[in-house]
């Protein structure tokens, strides 16, 4: 089956990789267009740019889909199917009618629960035990189109945003070679999604990242793991912004208020929540510094107990 696809970030990288080591021909790889990034705002390629180099695809970087700058492209491919794994952009509805085998997207979740932007990062902030990947054929609406195939993942109480996003990774990998094959065979069976039992994945924001300390340590906690590595959950300490690593629970209630640093340790120090709950804080990044366990942080500098964060 000849294959187009499309997608951007290391996310997709491993549903390329795998698609290229079943034997399926990849004849076309398109990807967003090359981005400043670091200090230097060095251009740089696309995670997936670079792994299409790799196994030798073509590729291409449109800045736009509309007819006039893509149907060409896509005429001179004819692709049997196009897979899409986070790519970034919304397809126009010719390019969803072109393939014979239609448009699949592999979309980190279990459908029809988080549809939307950040399936991954919602799924933990929200405290599910599990969740997981569902390849599904693409329609004009967001997330909604018929499913394929799905798989589970479990999400456990260490997992953070990087360490769910490998296991979907790899997941969605699998699982979207195992969809190729079965649409091949003519064995794979859609179901349409019951759109009443919906839920919605809302865009990861600034505003989104910001530490309610009158939530429950376990929001608390879960907020960090959603958001860890990047962009990270945040609070201010003396006006000055710090961000959070590894966290626990803290089994003693301190009885004061919400967002106030006691029981600062050698290796840790707790914070104040909802509830009458507390975290333990074993990680912190201050402004424009790196992430560093508390214990190497406060062989330089302090913590003060009852300060208040978010002040």
């Amino acid at each position: 089956m000849k294959i187009m696809f499309m997608g951007t970030p290391d996310f997709a990288v491993s549903s390329m990789n795998a698609l290229c080591e079943s034997g399926h021909e990849i004849s076309a790889v398109i990807t967003m267009p090359d981005k400043p990034k670091g200090r230097g705002h060095k251009m740089m390629h696309t995670p997936v740019y670079l792994a299409a180099e790799a196994i030798g695809a073509e590729i291409l970087t449109p800045s736009s889909l509309k007819k006039e700058n893509f149907e060409d492209f896509l005429n001179k491919i004819n692709p049997d199917i196009i897979i899409v794994v986070a790519y970034g952009k919304i397809l126009p509805e010719y390019v969803l009618n072109f393939p014979r085998y239609g448009c699949i997207n592999v979309h980190a979740s279990l459908l029809p629960a988080y549809r939307g932007a950040a399936p991954i990062q919602r799924a933990i902030i929200d405290g599910c035990k599990k969740t997981g990947v569902t390849t599904m054929y693409m329609e004009k609406g967001l997330d909604t189109g018929d499913m394929l195939l799905k798989t589970e993942v479990e999400i456990t109480d260490t997992d953070n945003y990087e360490s769910v996003h490998d296991k979907l990774a790899d997941a969605g990998a699998k699982l979207i070679v195992e969809t190729v094959s079965q649409l091949e065979s003519g064995i794979c069976v859609p179901q349409k999604q019951n759109d009443a039992e919906s839920t919605y994945a809302h865009m990861i924001t600034k505003e989104t990242a910001i530490i309610d300390w009158n939530m429950d340590s376990v929001d608390v906690i879960n907020l960090i793991r959603g958001l860890y590595p990047v962009p990270k959950a945040q609070s201010t300490y003396n006006s000055q912004l710090i961000k959070f690593g590894k966290t626990t629970n803290y089994s003693k209630a301190s009885g004061m208020p919400s967002g106030t640093i006691y029981n600062v340790g050698k290796k840790s120090f707790c914070v104040s929540c909802g509830n009458n709950t507390s975290v333990e804080v074993f990680e912190i990044q201050m402004e424009g510094k790196k992430m560093l366990k508390v214990e190497d942080y406060l062989k330089g500098n302090s913590i003060d107990e009852g300060v208040t964060l978010g002040k």
